[in-house]
Order: C-alpha cells, then structure tokens, then sequence
C-alpha cells in the first residue's frame, strides 16, 4: 500500500471518528426534535437516519464541535422526502417556519438542557415501580398492554398512572424552573 494511500485511509477514519463522537452526542437531541414533529416513532426514526446520512456528506465542509445547528434544518428537509410519512414536517417546511422553528429551538436550547437537568433529578425521586414504568413507556417503548402484564394492572390503571406520574414530574419540574425570589 502505497504512503499516500495510508494517508488517505488514516484521515477517512479520523473523519468517522470524530462524525459519530458528534453525531452520538446530537443524536438524542435530534431524535427528540424530530419526534416534537412527527407522531410516528417510525417516521422519526427514519428521519434521523436519513439526517445522519446527509450530515455525513456535509461533514467534510464543517467544523463546528456539534451537529445541531446543521443537523436540525436537515431533519425538516427529510420529512417531505419520505413518501408523505411525514406531513408535519412538509407542511412546516412548505410555510417556511422550518428556518423559524430552528432558529426558536437554538435559542430556547439552554432553557432545554436546564429543565431536563431538572427532569433527571425529578425522576430520581420517583418510586422504583414508578421509575421503571416511565423507563420502559419513554425509553424501552413498551407498549402499554405489555406493560399492563408486566405489572398486573390493567391496560386504562397502567396510562392512569402513566398519567400521574407525568402530573408529578411535571410540577418538580416546574418548581425547580422557578426563578429564585431574593
């Protein structure tokens, strides 16, 4: 293999490298975006797949230490191109709000982090079949017949209490987002 060969392959893989460190570190953040969007888990799932796809042409031409602000105008120009999956994101990107809604959510996004610090902490104070029931819904998704099995309740006392539990994190968290009164 020849010297400039080896170069080449080195500097490809330092280039994959440091794209999945970022995408990985956006990759949440996008997801969450694109599922404020669309109501199809599928659909959003398609649509960062096919955002990582166009990030990764674009990545040689950028230099930012994160994707989002590439990443998530990306995410609104999929949504049209996946055979009316998505009409959310294609109405939004036929009225032009694509570039507002981008532009909103970058200027809200310390007020994001901020209050998802708080969801955290709020979630570690929940009972442990409490935990376990939000994990399961939001990260696993579970449906809510297994879950209903799982826990001996039925399926209407598993989203009531889904339900509850939501009320609760909700009020921790508003109540940490206050602004402290001197």
């Amino acid at each position: 293999m020849s010297e400039e060969l080896k170069n080449r392959f080195e500097d490809t893989d330092a280039a994959q490298q440091r794209f999945l460190s970022l995408f990985l570190q956006s990759e949440r953040e996008i997801y969450r975006y694109v599922a404020s969007l669309v109501p199809n888990t599928t659909d959003a799932k398609d649509i960062v797949q096919q955002t990582a796809m166009e990030l990764w042409k674009k990545f040689e031409l950028y230099d930012q230490p994160s994707l989002l602000p590439l990443g998530l105008p990306i995410c609104l120009e999929q949504g049209p191109q996946m055979d009316g999956a998505a009409p959310t994101v294609a109405s939004l990107a036929g009225q032009g709000l694509a570039e507002e809604l981008s532009q909103r959510r970058q200027e809200l996004q310390p007020e994001f982090e901020r209050r998802l610090k708080h969801l955290e902490s709020c979630l570690d104070k929940l009972l442990p079949g409490q935990r376990s029931l939000v994990e399961a819904y939001y990260y696993e998704r579970a449906d809510i017949e297994s879950l209903s099995e799982r826990s001996g309740r039925t399926a209407a006392a598993s989203y009531k209490m889904l339900q509850r539990i939501r009320h609760t994190l909700q009020l921790c968290v508003e109540s940490h987002a206050k602004p402290e009164v001197v």
